[in-house]
C-alpha cells in the first residue's frame, strides 16, 4: 500500500503542455461518469493524433464498457499510430469486460499517457508492464492530483476498505439548519437546492441519520431535469428501526434502492414490513453485535458493497458521529444569509473537542455565489491513502 502511495505522489516532472490539456479534457470526461459508475472508478479516454481528437470515451453506468473501449470504437481504424490519454491505468485483468490494454495493443496505439495508477492489486502496474512490452511509449503521473481527486472515493474503497464521505449542509449564517421547532424549509433559495441535486447526481448514495429521516420525511433523489435517473442509493442509519412505514423512504423503496443499518434484533413484524416494501436491512455480524453499530462498521460495509462516493445530508447527530470519527472527506457547505440565534438547531451536536488541534481541519476548494446565498467547497487538510 505505501509502495503505491509513494508512486501516487512521485513528483515527476510533467511532460509537453499540450499532454497536459488532453490529460484535463479527458479528466471532465472521467467526471461524467461520477454516482453512476460503481463499484468501477469513473475513468475518461482521449485518442489523438496529429492535433486532431479521434475518440472520445468514458466509463458507462454500471462501469462498463470502459472509457478506453468507448474512445477506441469511435475512432476505429484511425487509432493506429494514435496516442490514448487516460486518466487511470488501463486494467489488464478479466472481469466483466475484457482487458483494456488488449485493446490498446489490438487497435495499434503507439503511445499511451496515463494520469495515475490503479491502485487494485489485480491491475496496479501490470497495465503499465503489458503496455510496454507491447512496445507502447508510456508517459505517467500528467494530471495525477486532479485525477485522485476524481477517484478519490475509488482509492478510498481499494486502500482504507471505506467510501469518500462528503458532507452536505445547508445553513444559516450561524450554522443553524432549523429553527428550534424544527422548521427547515427552506433555508437556502431554488438555485442552491439545485446544487445540492447535482451533488446527489454525482454520489454513489445519500446516508441520513433517523432524526432526519423521521422528522423530514425526505426523498432523497434527484430532482433536476434529464437527470431524474441519477439517485442514488438512499441510506438510513436506524438503529432500532423507528423509520415511519408511511415515509418516503419506505414508500418508494420499491423504485429506488433503499438500505437501512440497524440492529435488527427490535420488532420482526416490523422487520419484514421494511423488507416486503423493498428495503434491504443491514444487520452486524455475531461477532460484531457486541459493539452494536458504529459508523467504522457503516463505511466498512458500505465499501464492501462497491460503494465509493457517499453524500452525508444529516442531521446534527450523524453530523458529529461522522466528525468525530474522522470520516468527513469533503464539505459542500451552503449558507443563506439568515441567522437564527443560540435556540436554532446546530448543523452538528457537540462531538467531544477537548483541545484544538483535535478540531477536523478543511482546506477551501472553491467559493461561488447561488443567488444570495454563498457555496462554499472543502477538503479534508490531513487526507492521506499511506
Amino acid at each position: 500500500m505505501s509502495k503505491i502511495w509513494e508512486q501516487i505522489t512521485n513528483k515527476a516532472p510533467i511532460a509537453a503542455t499540450s499532454d497536459e490539456a488532453y490529460m484535463k479534457t479527458a479528466l471532465g470526461l472521467a467526471r461524467r461518469g461520477l454516482g453512476n459508475v460503481w463499484p468501477n472508478p469513473a475513468v475518461g479516454c482521449l485518442v489523438v493524433k496529429d492535433d486532431i481528437v479521434l475518440g472520445r470515451g468514458w466509463t458507462q453506468p454500471g462501469g462498463r464498457p470502459h472509457a478506453e473501449t468507448e474512445a477506441l470504437g469511435r475512432a476505429g481504424e484511425a487509432a493506429r499510430g494514435a496516442t490514448a490519454y487516460v486518466t487511470l491505468e488501463p486494467c489488464s485483468h478479466f472481469g466483466e469486460t475484457p482487458p483494456c490494454v488488449d485493446a490498446l495493443i489490438k487497435a495499434g496505439i503507439s503511445r499511451v499517457v496515463v494520469a495515475l495508477e490503479d491502485p487494485d492489486p489485480r491491475v496496479s502496474g501490470r497495465g503499465i508492464k503489458k503496455l510496454k512490452e507491447a512496445g507502447i511509449d508510456i508517459v505517467l503521473n500528467i494530471c495525477r492530483d486532479e485525477a485522485l481527486e476524481v477517484n478519490e472515493g475509488f482509492f478510498l474503497k481499494v486502500l482504507k476498505n471505506r467510501p469518500m464521505f462528503t458532507m452536505k449542509m445547508a445553513t444559516t449564517l450561524d450554522g443553524k439548519i432549523a429553527v428550534h421547532t424544527g422548521e427547515s424549509k427552506w433555508i437556502t433559495e431554488a438555485p442552491t437546492r439545485q446544487q445540492g441535486h447535482l451533488l446527489r447526481a454525482n454520489h454513489d448514495a445519500i446516508m441520513v441519520g433517523i432524526g432526519t429521516a423521521s422528522e423530514d420525511n425526505p426523498k432523497l433523489t434527484c430532482r433536476l431535469d434529464g437527470l431524474e435517473g441519477h439517485s442514488p442509493v438512499r441510506i438510513v442509519v436506524d438503529r432500532r428501526m423507528r423509520l415511519p412505514l408511511t415515509g418516503h423512504l419506505v414508500t418508494q423503496a420499491q423504485n429506488i434502492p433503499t438500505w437501512m443499518f440497524t440492529l435488527g434484533d427490535q420488532d420482526d413484524i416490523r422487520a419484514e414490513a421494511y423488507q416486503a416494501a423493498g428495503i434491504e436491512l443491514i444487520t452486524p455480524s455475531k461477532s460484531n453485535n457486541e459493539n452494536g453499530i458504529t459508523l467504522d462498521w457503516v463505511a466498512y460495509e458500505l465499501a464492501q458493497r462497491g460503494l465509493t462516493r457517499v453524500l452525508v445530508e444529516g442531521g446534527s447527530h450523524l453530523a458529529a458521529a461522522m466528525l468525530r470519527r474522522n470520516l468527513v472527506d469533503r464539505l459542500s457547505w451552503m449558507r443563506a444569509p439568515r441567522m437564527m440565534g443560540h435556540d436554532g438547531i446546530p448543523v452538528s451536536q457537540a462531538f467531544g473537542v477537548d483541545h484544538l488541534e483535535d478540531t477536523p481541519f478543511f482546506d477551501r476548494t472553491n467559493l461561488f455565489n447561488s443567488g444570495d446565498d454563498l457555496v462554499e467547497l472543502y477538503r479534508r487538510r490531513d487526507f492521506d491513502l499511506s
